[in-house]
């Protein structure tokens, strides 16, 4: 019997016109299928059960008033009435034969199917409902789908598909989301299985889902099917391409972070009641990346071919989220199901909505930050399902990880803990479309913090957030950007950490000013940069044992190094990009140093290191010269392999001007030469002898940024970390402003760039004054006081008879 057209439809007959007849994800597939495959995309071909022969199916069995009486006059905050009546009509729908000619056509499919792919063929059999995948609502994870399905279970599998379109979750989505539970039909779609268990598979976007930074490929991924990931049951590795960089050919990674991939999801043995089991993974397995960088960048070109061929007639780019498999039998990377992104993208890029922590407390746990935000309340830790009921509205849910029948449930909470999961996990998504502060990944969250604990969960602290005993005090402070005049005078951000660096670069900026390189070797690096270019010389078997297992993935222990630091220094770069972004060399004193991994071993003991070997003194020294090597070739890989040439470089604590011509030589040996591909290279003005020589030191320098806390500190003769003097640490004392005075004028004189970096005009509006009335081309200022100088430097331009800029 030959199937009728209404009832099956192959993907290359689909298109994204098509969802009210196949639902969203089954119209991605055909379009993907039909017209990007000639684009070198590959999507598993298939065939759609149609929402049309769902109808047929419950019309031919008289469903429908059954499902009426079910469904009718439900009220979705009666979780067990709920739960009554969504298995009542479940029961309705599977219980509903599939018409013969339906049946006949589904199996016709297979056959042919079976032929392109060969005997050994399993499928996918996915819901895909006729509302699905909207702009407004993405009825993510809200069906059932089916994995690795061989033609005795296939006919099964498509009626189970049909009646998981009455889940719980799902009936309660619709509800929520004003659709009518008899206007949504199911279709199924039926594809060949990518074997995925055999290799890895994940989730990706095309833009960053924190911040909806949208430069940004985001890549998830992790050992076996796709469903971990989906649901949160592993903490995925990540990666981050640069989108306007790889258009142009630098095929570079921006960016990784090693997931945990603790378990991997494959096929069950045959015959065991569930096609799919979860094994571990190998302690090898999950010290490496599931994805090398080719297969990365391969996956970032086509989600960007995905997201250009989505974008709207007006050429506006639509966001994608992107599900993808990598077969572990011909070693290829297939997408597997594409849709609009719905959170992210929806955010506004003026309104700034800033939250700060306004007390401290004991670190409870610490995981991935999702949301931004801050929330306080009392903790309800989950540890099985049938304790949901229990949980209370305003509460913090605590568990080792959520699923899709938890929505309900979630809407309520104030924030949400997971022990599994990394960003892209169905607890984060959860959260961000729902508005509330999520930590994923925590590890032990349900064996620290206990029900009835009073916590403050914090997601304002960069990509790793932290839950704290007790209620600490917060404010949430919102800030209209484009009502905001910018001053003439260029507003630059002070920044060391690159989590921070998508979000930072929303808040009015002309670029970096100071990009703390040493922010980046303490907190990601963590080894001293001479223990990794000898670690031989590393006494401890301890340490040294540590250091193998953090670089034992890298050609050396040096790479490690290399990589790491130009990966964090170029997400900053490609965060502002194009600005200017001004890098500081490596500016830690001894003391600091020898606290890093390896550390004592190579640095003496300083009587006053604050005075010690520290700056541009150790950068050609043989102490450090190797460890300033690698700085220089970390440099140099971030402006030529990832193409940020935006990137500028900057001296510290230079003290004279032979030392200047020392380092810009040895510089120069290590392929960093000024001048050269537009290379320019800053000096730190913080030293008395920087303002006294300043016409010296501008012939060697495209720029000067004064640093007002040691400059301060060398003035006064104050050691500004001593706490017994501090009352004579003043930024305003009248022979401190006359080096900013003088500083600011010769480098005018020079015709160089003179910007500051210090704290001193974010601390006191009147030193702000001084320096927009001496004419400073620029102020960096810490992210947290932005807004409020940028209003202060107006007014202040606006009495001295300057208009805001662009008037």
């Amino acid at each position: 019997m030959e199937v009728s057209n209404d009832f099956i439809r192959w993907f290359s007959t689909l298109g994204i016109e098509d969802v009210g007849l196949v639902g969203g994800k089954n119209a991605s597939l055909g379009e993907m299928y039909r017209e990007l495959g000639s684009q070198g995309l590959r999507v598993p071909n298939g065939f759609a059960v149609t929402a049309a022969a769902y109808k047929a199916t419950l019309d031919r069995a008289g469903a429908w008033e059954g499902l009426h009486a079910a469904l009718d006059g439900l009220d979705p905050a009666d979780v067990q009435d709920l739960a009554r009546r969504a298995a009542q009509a479940r029961d309705i729908v599977y219980r509903a034969p599939l018409p013969p000619e339906l049946e006949s056509g589904i199996l016709q499919a297979w056959e042919r199917l079976r032929g392109e792919y060969g005997d050994r063929l399993t499928v996918a059999v996915r819901s895909s409902a006729t509302a699905e995948d909207l702009p407004n609502a993405s009825f993510a994870g809200q069906h059932e789908s089916y994995l690795n399905i061989d033609g005795a279970g296939l006919l099964d599998s498509v009626r189970r598909c049909f009646a998981s379109l009455f889940m719980d979750r799902a009936i309660v989505y619709r509800i929520e989301n004003g659709f009518d539970h008899f206007k949504v039909w199911l279709s199924v779609g039926v594809m060949k299985m990518v074997r995925s268990d055999l290799a890895c598979s994940g989730v990706m976007f095309t833009l960053d889902t924190e911040t909806g930074f949208r430069d940004v490929v985001f890549v998830t991924g992790a050992y076996g099917l796709g469903e971990n990931v989906v649901q949160g049951s592993v903490d995925p590795d990540e990666f981050y391409v640069f989108k306007p960089l790889l258009r142009e050919g630098r095929r570079t990674v921006l960016r990784r972070s090693l997931g945990g991939k603790e378990i991997r999801m494959v096929y069950a043995p045959a015959g065991t009641a569930e096609p799919t089991r979860n094994l571990p993974t190998s302690p090898d397995e999950r010290t490496r990346f599931c994805l090398e960088d080719e297969a990365v960048l391969e996956l970032a070109e086509a989600a960007m071919r995905i997201e250009d061929h989505y974008s709207t007639s007006a050429g506006h780019p639509v966001p994608m989220d992107i599900e993808w498999a990598r077969d572990g039998i011909d070693g290829k990377l297939y997408m597997v199901q594409a849709r609009p992104e719905t959170v992210a993208s929806r955010k506004s890029g003026t309104q700034l909505d800033e939250y700060r922590l306004d007390g401290k407390g004991q670190v409870l746990a610490t995981g991935r930050a999702v949301g931004g935000k801050v929330a306080s309340g009392k903790a309800r830790v989950i540890a099985d399902v049938r304790h949901l009921d229990q949980f209370q509205p305003g509460e913090i849910l605590v568990a080792e990880t959520t699923m899709p029948d938890w929505g309900t449930v979630m809407k309520t909470a104030a924030g949400v803990v997971t022990d599994r999961g990394g960003r892209t996990c169905h607890a984060a998504i959860v959260a961000r479309e729902i508005g509330v502060p999520a930590l994923v990944g925590c590890g032990g969250a349900t064996a620290a913090i206990r029900t009835g604990d009073e916590v403050t969960i914090s997601c304002a602290e960069g990509d790793a957030g932290h839950v704290y005993a007790g209620r600490l005090p917060f404010r949430r402070i919102s800030t209209d950007l484009a009502a905001l005049p910018m001053p003439r005078t260029r507003i630059m951000v002070n920044i060391g950490n690159p989590d921070t660096a998508f979000s930072t670069r929303f808040l009015p900026n002309d670029g970096v000013g100071l990009a703390r390189m040493e922010f980046i070797v303490a907190d990601h690096i963590r080894i001293h940069p001479m223990a990794l270019v000898h670690p031989e010389r590393v006494a401890d078997p301890d340490v040294r044992a540590t250091i193998e297992r953090l670089t034992h993935e890298y050609a050396s222990p040096a790479e490690f190094f290399v990589r790491e630091l130009s990966e964090g220094v170029g997400t900053i770069a490609a965060a502002f990009w194009p600005k200017p972004v001004i890098v500081r060399m490596s500016d830690f004193k001894t003391n600091e140093y020898a606290s890093l991994m390896g550390g004592a071993f190579f640095e003496p003991s300083e009587a006053n290191p604050m005075l010690g070997f520290r700056g541009a003194a150790r950068y050609s020294h043989p102490a450090y010269a190797e460890g300033f090597a690698l700085e220089c070739r970390a440099m140099k890989r971030v402006r030529e392999a990832m193409g940020l040439s935006n990137l500028r470089l900057m001296i510290p604590f230079c003290r004279r001007v032979k030392e200047a011509k020392d380092v810009l030589g040895t510089m120069a040996q290590h392929g960093l030469v000024r001048g050269e591909d537009g290379l320019e290279i800053y000096v730190m003005c913080e030293i008395p002898n920087n303002v006294i020589q300043i016409d010296a030191f501008a012939r060697l320098f495209d720029g000067f940024s004064i640093g007002s806390n040691d400059l301060t500190q060398l003035v006064l003769g104050v050691d500004r970390d001593s706490d017994i003097v501090a009352f004579d640490f003043d930024e305003r004392d009248p022979g401190v402003l006359e080096m900013l005075r003088q500083a600011i004028a010769g480098a005018k004189r020079n015709g160089r760039h003179v910007g500051i970096c210090g704290q001193a005009p974010s601390d006191y509006p009147e030193v702000a004054r001084y320096l927009v009335e001496q004419g400073i081309d620029s102020i960096s200022l810490n992210p947290d006081s932005v807004v409020a100088t940028v209003r202060n430097l107006v007014e202040v331009e606006r009495s001295l008879g300057l208009p805001p800029r662009g008037q």
